[in-house]
C-alpha cells in the first residue's frame, strides 16, 4: 500500500469528549470516526486491525472444533418473551416494529436465536455436544455511550453457544473455552487475568471474565498477592474479617440513642469498633410487574455490593429509597434492625452466628445492644464489597485491587434457556431432557481499543505484531530526491514479493510530518530512506523505543527478513 493513495485522515486534534488514549488515538489516526452516539465507522486502517483480530479469533475458535454460523442481527421479540428476558434485559434492548406491526429486537446477544436454531434440528444425545459461534454485529442501547469503542452501542462480538447432554460435558467445554480465549489474548499480545464474575442478565450458575489489565480500565479486579485467585469486584469474596471480641460495658436490651443515625455516630456513642455494629441498607427492588422494599444487613465496617444484592433479589434493578418513602412505609430511617416485620430481608453471611452486636431497634432514637444472629431464620448470602488488603479466602494472602477492561465472558448456563424455550433432546434412556448449555462472548471491536489502552505512549499507538495494519513503513525523506525514491520503491517491491505487509510513505510532505504520523499510527518499525543514502546507509526505527539503527542499504533487505 502507498500512503499517497491510503485513506488515513490523521489529525492533531482529539475529539472533545475523548479522555482515554484509545479513543483519542484511534480517531486522530484515522482508524475510526463517530457517526452517531456510540456508533463508529471503521476507516481502512481500523478495518485492517479489526479483520486481523477477527482472523485470530476465528482461527482459535476453529481449532477448538466450534463451528461458525451467522444469525440474523434482527430477532423476533417473541423469542425474548419466551425466554423471559424481554423485560429483564431492560432498556438496553432496542425494540421496534416493522410495517406489518411485527415486533423485533436488535440482538445484544443471541442465546434465544441460537436455541431456536438448534431445538428443531438436534433431537438426540448422539448429536451432542455441539458448539456454534458467530462473529456478528450487536446492539445495546447504552444509557451513556462513552470511551469510544470501549462503551459503544453498536459493536462486533464473537458469541458462541454450546449444547451438551450433561453438566460434566459442559464443564469440559467451559474449561476448553477459557483456554481458547487465553490463546486469543496471548496471540494479540495482551496481558490479562481470568476472573470470577457475576452472570448478570445472561444468567446461569457460574461465569468467568477475561480482563485485560489497563490503567484506564472501567472494572475493578480483585487479585491475591499469593495465589491465582482473581475476581471482578462485583463477584469477589474474602475471608471473614477478624471479629472484635471486646465485651460491651452494658447489659443487653434497647438503649436510648437520640439522633444517632449513622454507623460512625453509633461507634462513638457506645465506644466500640464498627465491627460490632450492624448496618441496614434499604433498596427498592424493581421487577417486571411489581416493586418492593428490600433491606440488606451487613457488618457496620462493610459496604453493600449492589450487583450481588441485585442477583440475590433477582430484580431487574435496585434503586435508592428516600427517607419520606421509608416514613410512609412505617420504617424508621437510621434505626432499622433485623427484627423488622413485613419487609424482605437478607443478611450478609459474615454475620451468621455473630453475637453481642449493636443494631437498630426499629423505633425512633433506640438501638438494640447484645443482638445475636445465632439460630435466626434469615437468608444469609455474600453481600459485601471486597476492599484493598482484605484476606484471600483461598490461601490467606492479601487481596489487592487493580484496573481491567472486560474483553471476554464465559458462562455455564445449564438449562436456563433450554427449559424456558422448551428445547429438548432424547437422552440415553430415551427420555426428553433440556440441553445443558454454555455461552461464550469476546468483544472483537472492543479489542481494537483495548490493544491501544495497554500499548501506547504519549505520541500515539503501539500496535502489537498480530494487530498492526502494517509490519513496516518505508519513509522517503524527500520524495523529490530521485535516488531516495528509486531505492525506496525497489525495497518496497522486494518486501511485497516475499509477502511482507508494508506501507510506502511516498507523500510529498515534510519529513517531520511523516515521522509524526509514524509515531501516531504506531506500526512496529520504519525504514527511513534519507540523506544517509548518499553514503550507502538507511535507518531502522523501532516504534516502541524510537531507537534508530543505521544499516547498509545493501544489507537492509536481509536485516528486515532476519527480524
Amino acid at each position: 500500500m502507498r500512503f499517497s493513495t491510503l485513506f488515513a485522515p490523521t489529525t492533531k486534534e482529539a475529539p472533545k469528549d475523548a479522555i482515554l488514549p484509545s479513543h483519542i488515538y484511534l480517531v486522530r489516526g484515522g482508524f475510526v470516526s463517530q457517526i452517531g452516539s456510540g456508533i463508529y465507522n471503521f476507516l481502512p486502517l481500523g478495518k485492517m486491525v479489526l479483520d486481523k483480530i477477527k482472523t485470530v479469533v476465528k482461527e482459535e475458535m476453529d481449532k477448538s472444533s466450534a463451528q461458525e454460523t451467522q444469525l440474523g442481527f434482527v430477532t423476533p421479540s417473541e423469542l425474548w418473551k419466551e425466554s423471559g428476558r424481554y423485560h429483564k434485559f431492560g432498556k438496553e434492548l432496542l425494540r421496534f416494529t416493522d410495517r406489518k406491526e411485527n415486533e423485533f429486537v436488535l440482538g445484544p446477544t443471541h442465546e434465544e436465536a441460537m436455541v431456536d436454531l438448534v431445538r428443531s434440528r438436534v433431537k438426540s444425545y448422539k448429536q451432542l455436544p455441539l458448539h456454534l459461534y458467530q462473529i456478528n454485529t450487536k446492539f445495546r442501547d447504552e444509557a451513556r455511550p462513552r470511551y469510544g469503542l470501549l462503551r459503544g452501542r453498536e459493536f462486533l462480538m464473537k458469541d458462541g453457544y454450546s449444547f451438551h447432554e450433561d453438566s460434566q460435558d459442559l464443564e469440559r467445554e467451559f474449561i476448553q473455552m477459557e483456554k481458547t480465549y487465553g490463546q486469543i489474548l496471548d496471540r494479540l499480545g495482551l496481558e490479562y487475568r481470568v476472573v470470577e464474575a457475576d452472570s448478570g442478565a445472561i444468567g446461569g450458575s457460574g461465569s468467568k471474565e477475561l480482563m485485560v489489565l489497563a490503567d484506564n480500565g472501567e472494572d475493578d479486579i480483585v487479585v491475591c498477592d499469593s495465589c491465582d485467585y482473581a475476581a471482578n469486584i462485583e463477584a469477589a469474596k474474602r475471608a471473614g474479617k477478624p471479629i472484635d471480641t471486646q465485651n460491651l460495658e452494658m447489659s443487653a436490651g434497647d438503649f436510648h440513642t437520640p439522633d444517632v443515625t449513622t454507623i460512625d455516630a453509633l461507634s462513638v456513642f457506645f465506644k466500640v469498633d464498627s465491627t460490632s455494629t450492624v448496618k441496614a441498607v434499604v433498596k427498592k427492588a424493581i421487577y417486571e410487574e411489581s416493586e418492593e422494599l428490600v433491606i440488606f444487613f451487613i457488618c457496620g465496617d462493610s459496604e453493600l455490593q449492589e450487583t450481588k444484592a441485585q442477583s440475590l433479589c433477582q430484580a431487574i434493578e435496585l434503586v435508592d429509597v428516600d427517607a419520606e418513602t421509608l416514613k410512609q412505609k412505617g420504617i424508621v430511617a437510621g434505626f432499622i434492625g433485623p427484627e423488622i416485620k413485613d419487609v424482605t430481608c437478607f443478611v450478609d453471611v459474615e454475620l451468621k452466628d455473630r453475637e453481642n452486636l449493636i443494631c437498630g431497634a426499629n423505633k425512633v432514637d433506640y438501638h438494640t445492644v447484645g443482638y445475636s444472629f445465632k439460630d435466626k431464620d434469615f437468608t444469609f448470602a455474600d453481600l459485601i464489597t471486597v476492599e484493598e488488603d482484605d484476606t484471600c479466602s483461598c490461601c490467606g494472602g492479601i487481596l489487592k485491587i487493580t484496573k481491567g477492561i472486560e474483553v471476554g465472558h464465559i458462562f455455564q448456563l445449564g438449562d436456563t434457556y433450554s427449559k424456558a424455550l422448551n428445547a429438548t433432546f432424547l437422552d440415553r434412556n430415551g427420555k426428553a431432557q433440556p440441553y445443558v448449555m454454555g455461552t461464550y462472548g469476546i468483544g472483537v471491536s472492543r479489542l481494537v481499543a483495548v490493544v491501544i489502552e495497554q500499548h501506547h505512549d504519549e505520541k500515539g499507538c503501539l500496535w502489537t505484531p498480530e494487530t498492526s495494519p502494517f509490519a513496516l513503513t518505508i519513509i522517503v525523506s524527500n520524495i523529490k530526491d530521485e535516488a531516495q525514491r528509486t531505492f525506496a520503491e525497489s525495497l518496497y517491491a522486494q518486501l511485497k514479493a516475499v509477502g511482507m505487509n508494508v506501507l510506502l510513505d511516498d507523500r510529498g510532505e515534510r519529513f517531520g510530518f511523516k515521522m509524526k504520523d509514524f509515531e501516531l499510527l504506531g506500526f512496529p518499525k520504519a525504514v527511513i530512506v534519507g540523506k544517509g543514502l548518499v553514503e550507502g546507509e538507511v535507518q531502522i526505527v523501532d516504534r516502541k523505543t524510537l531507537e534508530k539503527q543505521t544499516v547498509s542499504k545493501d544489507e537492509i533487505f536481509q536485516k528486515l527478513m532476519d527480524k
